[in-house]
């Protein structure tokens, strides 16, 4: 087939994780350093274009990073009716915040990524997702997530936890207590949306996270969204708010009148990402609250 023979030259990453592994021929490494917290590295692939890793893992590519970048921003922005102001937990590649900064009706955004050398790799080599990093909307703060929501004194309309996998650092991220002060700081008809794992291979960390959040908002729900570089390639958000149903509040004449052009997002992958298929409405029923598509 065509392509096959251009990448016999080139070295290969290969990431193992949840029982398999993923190749990608590589053509060049840009970036490789190590924080207090984790190694980061960015490479440039052949078929996903520049690549961010974590610990050897993929978090995101050129190729397919716009999936879930629309998908945990647009969603509950799109339900809120007028989101002003929008808390970022994580997010150092700058993806979402560059999507949340999109909505002219977002007036202040404040962004908390534990580990600044993320950011500073991503400015440098990975700026399709860094590019709005230095808007003058975006409150930067290189610092803990957990300890910012404990002790903010701010209300959002809008908490977007854009995290890792709930292991080492990020495991407070999927916590009650974290939750707990989330809810406290959202406005009266606030939203948060977090990044909850794969279907296939974390539904016992769906149902948990989800069982959490239900303890503490009034809805909760969530939605899938598909992508070329993760494992089994469909994974999910978990969204709860305080009243705001993310069907019946979504405004299609506001996204309509926004002149946004997306690559993923639209109205109708907004309302068909919360039809979740059996097995996963199964396992999560007792977490979910009731949900007219």
């Amino acid at each position: 087939m065509k392509g096959e023979e251009s990448v016999e030259s080139f070295l290969w990453f290969e990431e193992e994780s949840l029982g398999q592994a993923r190749k990608f021929a590589v053509s060049e490494s840009l970036f490789r350093g190590k924080s207090e917290f984790q190694q980061v590295e960015i490479i440039q692939t052949v078929a996903c274009g520049r690549m961010l890793l974590l610990d050897g893992l993929v978090m995101c590519s050129e190729r397919d990073e716009f999936v879930y970048h629309e998908m945990i921003s647009h969603v509950p922005l799109f339900t809120h009716p007028d989101p002003k102001s929008v808390l970022i937990i994580g997010g150092g590649d700058g993806g979402t915040a560059r999507e949340v900064l999109r909505h002219k009706s977002v007036q202040h955004c404040t962004m908390v990524e534990i580990d600044g050398l993320v950011i500073e790799a991503c400015r440098q080599h990975l700026q399709q997702t860094a590019c709005a990093l230095d808007d003058p909307r975006l409150n930067l703060i290189v610092g803990d997530g957990v300890a910012f929501v404990a002790n903010s004194q701010e209300t959002f309309d809008v908490i977007i936890v854009d995290s890792t996998d709930p292991v080492g650092m990020a495991a407070p991220l999927f916590g009650e207590s974290f939750y707990q002060n989330v809810n406290r700081i959202l406005s009266s008809d606030g939203i948060v949306v977090a990044q909850a794992e794969s279907p296939y291979f974390h539904p016992e960390q769906q149902k948990a996270v989800l069982s959490r959040m239900a303890n503490i908002f009034a809805r909760v729900h969530l939605y899938n969204y598909y992508n070329l570089t993760y494992p089994g390639n469909t994974w999910g958000f978990a969204f709860a708010t305080k009243g705001l149903c993310p069907i019946q509040n979504l405004d299609l004449r506001r996204v309509e009148q926004s002149g946004l052009e997306m690559q993923y997002y639209t109205t109708a992958m907004h309302r068909a990402a919360f039809a979740l298929p059996a097995f996963q409405q199964r396992a999560l029923a007792e977490c979910l609250s009731p949900l007219t598509l």
